[in-house]
């Protein structure tokens, strides 16, 4: 429970604005030892999107042809 409850504090903290880059996100699942998939989802639980997609998904980047 203590590391879910340290992965809502860091995310609530890092996205005020209910938005968190691809980049940050990832970073925080490495800082914290955690599957970045379980940092997707406490996003989801607190409302945050998750924004500039490293591999172009989600209509960012670019596109092949």
């Amino acid at each position: 429970m203590g590391e879910e409850k340290d992965l809502l504090q860091e995310l609530a903290a890092l996205a005020p604005d209910k938005r968190l880059s691809c980049p940050q996100a990832l970073a925080l699942a490495n800082r914290l030892g955690v599957a970045p998939i379980k940092v997707g989802r406490a996003a989801d639980q607190l409302g945050i999107k998750i924004v500039g997609c490293q591999l172009g998904c989600f209509g960012e980047g670019k596109k092949e042809d």
